[in-house]
């Protein structure tokens, strides 16, 4: 019994050792995926510190210096009431990350129990969620997000369920096939006949390894809500004014680039396409380090 107690800290730790080794090993055998990670931290240390740490109030207006070019002073320069277009990029990025990562959260979890569930029991169950995903997908998704947000109001929530909404099928239809498949094979008739009720083969042996396929499609998805919710913004359906928020800034700048004030657009603009390119690096990392087959 002694010899019991005492090894069980070393069992934890050395599966805790495992865990990250793991994913040192992932970042260390992909280049790009180390990047990723890395431009990831980036984003999370402006979505976190960045409000904090930037020379001006974002929403400080100073008519004497409107349209300033880029300077030491204002390193994107100022827009048409003189706000520094570099402090309103980064405290914008809490804003834009928040609504992505809550947005894919909210979809994946609704997704990921539909599709489980239609894959796993199938009959009218399955049938009822793929009429109901047909008719989600027959609109074309950025107009449905429009309708959405339009119906409910362009606040900072309804943008969130917007984009949740048109994310849906992508997962349930994702994990729905996945679990399908596996549903029959011999890892999960053993645990059946090891006495698990089908909610625990469900949850703890089958949807485990659907895992990897999904992270890529989150991925993807991250960077599919920041350009929604930036085009949400851009045509006047999303973030109210004068809060900072990329889509916002790009449309109000778009009316300066034939006058030569190209930074109001360029700067917010490359920051989004920085953001959606992190994301879209990301898919190849996280299905390695979720991927059973993939430990070391």
């Amino acid at each position: 019994m002694a010899d019991m107690t005492a090894s069980t800290p070393d069992t934890t730790r050395r599966k805790g050792d495992t865990t990250l080794g793991h994913i040192v090993y992932v970042l260390r055998d992909n280049p790009v995926t180390m990047l990723a990670f890395a431009m990831l931290a980036f984003f999370l240390g402006c979505a976190f510190f960045g409000p904090a740490l930037v020379p001006y109030d974002p929403l400080a207006t100073n008519a004497a210096r409107a349209l300033e070019a880029p300077s030491w002073d204002h390193w994107f320069g100022t827009d048409n009431l003189g706000r520094d277009v570099f402090s309103r990029v980064i405290v914008a990025t809490r804003l834009d990350l928040t609504i992505s990562v809550a947005a894919v959260a909210l979809s994946f979890v609704i997704g990921s129990i539909l599709g489980s569930i239609a894959g796993y029991w199938g009959g009218w169950l399955d049938a009822a969620l793929n009429r109901c995903l047909d008719t989600i997908m027959a609109f074309p998704l950025f107009v449905l997000a429009m309708g959405v947000v339009a119906a409910l109001g362009n606040t900072v929530e309804n943008i969130i369920y917007a984009t949740a909404i048109i994310n849906i099928p992508f997962y349930a239809r994702l994990v729905r096939a996945e679990v399908n498949i596996r549903r029959h094979s011999g890892f999960a008739q053993a645990a059946k006949l090891a006495g698990n009720s089908d909610l625990r083969v469900l949850a703890v042996h089958i949807f485990p390894n659907s895992l990897p396929p999904m992270m890529v499609q989150v991925s993807l998805n991250l960077g599919w809500a920041i350009l929604n919710a930036a085009g949400l913004s851009f045509i006047g359906l999303g973030v109210a004014p004068p809060t900072p928020e990329w889509g916002i800034m790009v449309a109000e700048g778009a009316n300066f680039i034939v006058s030569g004030e190209w930074w109001l657009a360029v700067f917010p603009g490359l920051w989004l396409m920085l953001a959606v390119f992190t994301f879209n690096l990301l898919g190849d990392g996280l299905r390695d380090i979720v991927d059973p087959r993939k430990r070391t």
